[in-house]
């Protein structure tokens, strides 16, 4: 490499038992028109258990930029926060091993990152099932367009609770590094406070309308099913973020937090109440919540501050309630109601 240039991005692999999809993904990264001078690859190896490894070694051979951090299965959150301790590029991206770069896109964005200096750089994706990727050939960019905005814009206007992803933004290593921002270790779901914490501290970001890469939704992904061990850890996640309030938020900030932590605790209480069959793992759960965070509360409405008092002075009653909800409601009622409404479209 040519140190006196210095290294313009570091892209961080963590690798975990992702043997069919983890070769797509690295050859991804070698179709973006970037010198390989001006980047590297960090590869944390996770301790996986399959050949992702083997299946890319060739690859490893054939490319001096890329390096390998062999750990002990640890998680995603530590291979992540390992590989930032370790990168030495200007700027980071994360990409998930299972994902893919759409070719040439990624050349741009660092190009602009580098010109502006922004902290972040959110980029746009697609979505897409194996069928889908495997009979993907090319897209046609639109036009690289872009609007430059301070962090509390990027979030009030951008960040959906639904969208935390992490491998869609492009971050400037020394804002990482000042603002203190890392993965909270041993938990799924640890993009939801890591990106609320990015765009709450950021000063100068970058929203581009520009498609970066494609999410690839599989059912062996971390967050496909839902057991009480990936509920408890939704529930970490939720207790992370609302630790954000605790910030210097100004009132704006503070409304958009608090709803988008109410928007995370709904689909950790309906997924709980529609996968978890056993009361004793729903009580459980709710009561694990409870002491990670006993004063949390929502105001924006009677249903919301019906269901924070309940939730902090009947929590038992209140996931009875709501179990039985899904179970009629949900499960019974609504089908049977947009059953006959479709019958009666059809006639």
């Amino acid at each position: 490499m040519k140190e006196n240039l210095g290294l313009q991005l570091s892209i961080i692999v963590p690798v975990y038992n992702v043997e069919e999809y983890i070769r797509p993904c690295i050859e991804s990264i070698f179709r973006q028109d970037l010198d390989e001078d001006t980047f590297e690859v960090i590869i944390v190896n996770d301790g996986t258990e399959d050949r992702s490894m083997e299946v890319i070694q060739d690859i490893i051979e054939q490319h001096k930029n890329i390096i390998i951090l062999n750990q002990e299965n640890q998680g995603l959150s530590i291979a992540r926060n390992n590989g930032i301790t370790m990168a030495k590029g200007e700027y980071i991206f994360m990409p998930d091993s299972d994902d893919l770069l759409i070719e040439h896109s990624l050349k741009p964005l660092l190009e602009k990152a580098i010109e502006s200096k922004a902290d972040l750089v959110v980029a746009d994706f697609l979505t897409m099932t194996n069928e889908e990727i495997h009979n993907f050939g090319s897209i046609q960019q639109n036009k690289f367009i872009y609007s430059e905005k301070t962090g509390e814009q990027l979030f009030l206007e951008d960040l959906s609770p639904y969208e935390c992803f992490v491998w869609r933004t492009i971050y400037k290593r020394d804002y990482l590094i000042k603002a203190n921002l890392s993965f909270y270790p041993g938990i799924r779901f640890q993009d939801i406070p890591f990106t609320h914490e990015c765009y709450l501290k950021a000063k100068k970001c970058l929203r581009v309308f520009w498609i970066l890469n494609i999410y690839r939704k599989w059912t062996g992904a971390s967050t496909g099913t839902f057991t009480l061990e990936k509920a408890k850890d939704f529930c970490v996640a939720i207790a992370k973020t609302w630790e954000l309030t605790n910030l210097n938020l100004n009132n704006a900030e503070e409304i958009k937090l608090h709803e988008n932590i109410w928007t995370s605790f709904s689909v950790m209480i309906c997924n709980t109440c529609h996968m978890l069959q056993n009361d004793s793992e729903r009580i459980e759960l709710i009561d694990f919540l409870r002491t990670l965070i006993n004063d949390l509360h929502f105001r924006n409405g009677i249903k919301q501050k019906v269901i924070s008092y309940m939730y902090r002075n009947m929590p038992h009653v209140y996931i009875r309630l709501r179990y039985l909800y899904g179970l009629v409601f949900e499960d019974i009622l609504l089908p049977f109601y947009n059953q006959q409404l479709r019958r009666l479209s059809i006639k």
